[in-house]
């Protein structure tokens, strides 16, 4: 850029009130990839308000952990209608600390539609109805003028792809939405909604948000080889189990200020926590400490092996979670017989 260019661009953030605020280095350590054949760029850590902000977790700990993840380079922050409680509350909460906390331009703010939001026949699924009123109402929420990417939160069987897709597409033309996104499709039904796209010439669906962790590895054989065909990118939502990943349920307790205990009940929990399942976390464990990582590191950076993975949306309910993820990013490799071992352990 040159220096012109460096004092042309500090005086810019200077103007929006940014400069000395954030981390000035806070994308020189962050990897950022492609979103499929797109130009968007997302980094390969996003964070998500799912049931943290605005739910078990209040405001000032959601404004430390946004703030925190901006200066660590993570650029994209994910929410849905139904996040938070009440539903909605995640939105409210965070898009007043978005809009007048962080600079806007340098955000990818996602959002969804596709659960019960409010009562009566249009307040769920994947109606056009429901989808542009929701997509409006999370704007509101949010206080913002548009959307850099929005989902059809889940499938829906009675709802025609045309209908549902068209929606998006409207949205994309109006200005309120910039990338239009499925999450939770199997391949063959996003295989569909691929090919109904293309027959209308709409906006492409740049990226899907599918469950994928080391626990749970469908997607690898059943859905990958459709979002790469397509040129889509992905983001894999619940990277770490929710929570059996992080390493806090290896001794078999379950803490007492964890979303498990908070929100799950304990029972539930114990549900999850069989003696195999402990086994096979334990094992994963010990190969992340050979490594020199935590076992959340080691399951991030193996779902980043993958390049047709674009990123990985974490949940975190403190500060040192979030920096204990990114910190992933400083071993992504794997030996072969690192990888032979997980999938001994995982498949």
């Amino acid at each position: 850029m040159g220096q012109e260019g460096d004092l042309q661009l500090r005086a810019t953030r200077i103007a929006r009130g940014v400069e000395d605020v954030f981390a000035a280095d806070r994308y020189d350590h962050m990897v950022y990839r492609r979103c499929g054949r797109s130009g968007l760029l997302l980094p390969v850590i996003s964070l998500g308000g799912w049931e943290t902000f605005g739910g078990y977790r209040g405001p000032e700990i959601a404004r430390a952990c946004l703030r925190r993840a901006f200066d660590l380079g993570i650029t994209h922050f994910d929410f849905a209608n139904n996040y938070g409680r009440p539903p909605g509350n995640s939105e409210l909460v965070c898009g007043e600390i978005i809009r007048g906390e962080l600079p806007r331009d340098e955000l990818i703010i996602s959002s969804k539609a596709g659960y019960r939001m409010w009562p009566g026949p249009y307040g769920e699924w994947l109606s056009k109805k429901y989808i542009v009123a929701s997509c409006e109402q999370s704007l509101k929420r949010m206080g913002l003028d548009y959307f850099d990417i929005f989902y059809l939160h889940r499938p829906d069987s009675h709802t025609p792809l045309e209908e549902s897709l068209g929606a998006i597409d409207m949205l994309i033309r109006q200005g309120k939405v910039l990338y239009g996104g499925v999450s939770s499709f199997n391949g063959a039904h996003f295989a569909d909604a691929v090919r109904v796209g293309e027959r209308h010439d709409w906006a492409p669906i740049t990226i899907h948000q599918p469950a994928y962790n080391l626990l749970n590895r469908g997607i690898e054989r059943d859905l990958l080889p459709q979002t790469e065909r397509a040129g889509a990118g992905v983001i894999a939502f619940v990277p770490l189990a929710s929570g059996l990943l992080t390493g806090k349920y290896l001794s078999g307790e379950i803490p007492a200020d964890s979303r498990a205990a908070l929100w799950w009940g304990e029972e539930q929990t114990r549900r999850r926590l069989t003696p195999e399942r402990l086994e096979q976390l334990r094992a994963l464990n010990s190969l992340a400490g050979r490594r020199g990582q935590t076992l959340a590191q080691m399951a991030l950076a193996w779902i980043l092996r993958l390049p047709t993975v674009t990123s990985a949306l974490i949940g975190a309910s403190k500060v040192e979670q979030i920096e204990e993820n990114v910190s992933a990013l400083d071993k992504l490799e794997f030996s072969p017989e690192e990888l032979a071992e997980i999938d001994r352990l995982t498949l």
